[in-house]
């Protein structure tokens, strides 16, 4: 390829000077038909093919290719095929002679071509994104795994975040609850991916099937929903980048925080201090579109959502009921009856008919008990010889030690020791065994 500096001499020496071509290829030692090609050109055009390269040895076997290509689309990312895998099998099961490299830059340019493109989408006020995303902190001094919920606002770039101990139904609605309190008011509509938080079945013509939590959720604050493609987070563009923002931000390093609580106090700080930002290509910062946001939201609703997971359940023999794997206890009294279980993202409610008959703090430990040794007072008085054996009473200090507890239930022994038994379980509240 000419240097363009010769291209311009040699332009200028026929057009302004006048000489003619041949003159000109004698002066500057280059062939006349370089010439002709400088005075159609400017610049040096470079390369350029009149008709597809020819590949006499690999166009036979193209279409194999094609369709291998084409059946690694369903296969797992980890399982498809690698350009050299291709080559040996060509070469051992279609009798392939050529080379590698031949089959290599065939599978660079059709894969190009499978590559998905996107259009550029303007994002109008009034509609939000939601998402969970995960890290590591430490609640407590213990390192644990956190589930974060994410609210973006597309058009401002106003976002919120919330920590939680796991990704579940009521950490779900909690963090919407929370999120609206935070706007002061409620999307027009929000966009999810298929969560099966809210999703409860895709069916055949795309349409979904809501789960009762997420319905009664959407009927209490009057949003629309929206749902992407299903395996397709790029749809969800802008929540999919707060997560990050706030992964790479707000939780590094490490966040260290007495309680939940205490860490989504800071979390709060983080998302109220980054809408005095401006960020690349905006004119304004992220609150001063945020104005615009609201003035498309709706009014919040007279009082909150009621955020947790409601699931009915029978008491077993041992006064406890099982809500997602821990069982927790309830009075005596309500052994083998029906049961309504709220769980909330810090605690359990339980209710039988119109009365509450138990609040215990939320556990998240598997196959974990959770005791109030109150609920077993009265049946202990009755069953005094499982008094040193009863698990309900171990974190008290008031179980074991005694072979024989009969005497000690007598007499004024054994009022004494009931009497401490209650001043311990009334002291303790719930506990873990």
């Amino acid at each position: 390829m000419k240097l363009v500096e010769l291209y311009g001499k040699v332009r200028y020496a026929v057009q302004i000077e006048g000489i003619s071509r041949r003159e000109a290829a004698r002066r500057f030692g280059i062939d006349p038909r370089t010439v002709a090609k400088m005075l159609s050109f400017s610049v040096p055009p470079g390369y350029r093919r009149s008709r597809p390269a020819k590949r006499p040895k690999l166009d036979p076997f193209t279409g194999i290719i094609d369709r291998i290509l084409e059946e690694d689309q369903s296969r797992p990312a980890k399982q498809r095929h690698t350009s050299k895998r291709i080559f040996v099998r060509l070469r051992e099961e279609h009798g392939y002679c050529g080379g590698l490299t031949s089959v290599k830059d065939y599978v660079l340019v059709r894969r190009q071509r499978q590559r998905e493109v996107f259009v550029p989408l303007r994002h109008d006020p009034g509609h939000a994104q939601a998402d969970f995303g995960a890290a590591l902190a430490v609640i407590g001094g213990v390192e644990r795994t956190i589930h974060f919920f994410v609210m973006d606002l597309p058009h401002s770039d106003a976002g919120f975040v919330q920590a939680y101990p796991a990704e579940t139904t009521e950490a779900f609605c909690a963090g919407h609850v929370a999120a609206f309190a935070f706007f002061g008011k409620v999307p027009a509509s929000i966009l999810y991916d298929n969560t099966k938080l809210a999703v409860a079945r895709i069916l055949g013509d795309g349409r979904r099937q809501r789960t009762r939590v997420f319905s009664e959720l959407q009927s209490h604050y009057l949003f629309a929903d929206r749902f992407g493609r299903p395996g397709k987070g790029h749809d969800k563009g802008k929540v999919e980048g707060l997560v990050g923002v706030a992964r790479r931000n707000y939780l590094v390093p490490t966040p260290q925080a007495a309680s939940f609580a205490a860490l989504n106090e800071q979390l709060l700080a983080d998302c109220r201090r980054r809408l005095g930002e401006r960020l690349r290509g905006q004119s304004e910062t992220i609150g001063e579109r945020l104005a615009r946001d609201l003035a498309c939201f709706h009014d919040l609703p007279a009082s909150p959502y009621d955020a947790c997971e409601t699931r009915t359940g029978r008491v077993s023999s041992l006064s406890l009921v099982r809500y997602r794997g821990t069982d927790y206890s309830v009075p005596t009294a309500y052994g083998h009856r029906e049961v309504l279980i709220r769980g909330y993202v810090e605690s359990v409610v339980i209710a039988c008919g119109a009365a509450v008959i138990a609040r215990h703090g939320r556990s998240y430990e598997r196959e974990d008990f959770v005791y109030d040794p109150l609920h077993y007072l009265a049946l202990l008085e009755r069953k005094v010889g499982a008094l040193d054996q009863a698990a309900p009473l171990g974190r008290l200090g008031l179980a074991g030690g005694v072979c024989d507890p009969a005497p000690l239930a007598r007499g004024a022994h054994g009022q004494a020791r009931q009497a401490r038994v209650r001043a311990g379980a009334a002291a303790a509240g719930s506990v873990r065994p």
